[in-house]
């Protein structure tokens, strides 16, 4: 089995590391989620520290263990290609990004729906607009992985992968051509008690898409032979 490489090591060992700590600042009254988690800019809570911080911090059990699954099963291999520094540099870049589309969608939310109003009706209760755009915050490295998964279908397009529940491998660009698409139907669906930031998933790999195509170009134009 491959090692694994020491930056992928380290961010899930900080991420898990983060996800204890949180538990236990909660025993002390402390949400350390509201902040590292990321929210929105016109929130008086938001801090642009928080475009880094929010994705090491994770909402749940499940949250933590199939993102830090994901960035061990692809990120160690990215990592081994690339090296150390470029994924990393890969791996902050895009989990920014993903936060930056996903403050551009909510601001979009804002300016449509919630500018002008003093109070906010979330169904159970009026809620004043200042403390509704507090709870408006972001957690997840999930922007970041996803330009994991893309960047391994952008260098590896024909790996076999094998998904529960089907019973024979897919190509990893299918996969992550079927994962962008489900993101993108996802997000325009709009579901209220869906709780997952889909435009931020995505702005994972739009970043991820950007950086390789740069990346693949530059060598190229060196004479180098881009894999």
């Amino acid at each position: 089995m491959m090692e694994t490489p020491k930056v992928t090591k380290n961010l899930i060992i900080i991420n898990v590391l983060l996800f204890f700590g949180t538990l236990v600042a909660e025993k002390y009254g402390i949400d350390l989620n509201r902040y590292l988690g990321l929210h929105f800019f016109l929130a008086s809570d938001f801090n642009p520290a928080q475009l880094i911080t929010y994705m090491f911090m994770h909402g749940g059990w499940g949250h933590l263990f199939f993102n830090m699954f994901a960035v061990w099963m692809f990120g160690r291999t990215l990592e081994q290609v690339w090296g150390s520094r470029r994924f990393l540099f890969y791996y902050i870049a895009c989990g920014m990004g993903a936060g930056i589309i996903q403050e551009i969608v909510q601001f979009v939310e804002y300016e449509t729906v919630l500018s002008g109003y003093q109070m906010v009706n979330t169904g159970y209760s009026q809620i004043p607009m200042a403390d509704y755009l507090n709870m408006m915050n972001t957690v997840g490295a999930s922007g970041a992985v996803y330009a994991i998964l893309l960047g391994f279908g952008m260098l590896f397009p024909n790996s076999p992968l094998f998904i529960f529940p089907l019973p024979f491998p897919i190509k990893a660009k299918f996969f992550v051509i079927g994962y962008a698409l489900l993101e993108l139907y996802s997000g325009f669906a709009n579901n209220p008690n869906d709780n997952v930031a889909h435009f931020a998933h995505l702005g994972g790999m739009i970043f991820g898409f950007i950086l390789i195509t740069y990346w693949k170009k530059k060598r190229n134009n060196n004479g180098t032979y881009y894999n």
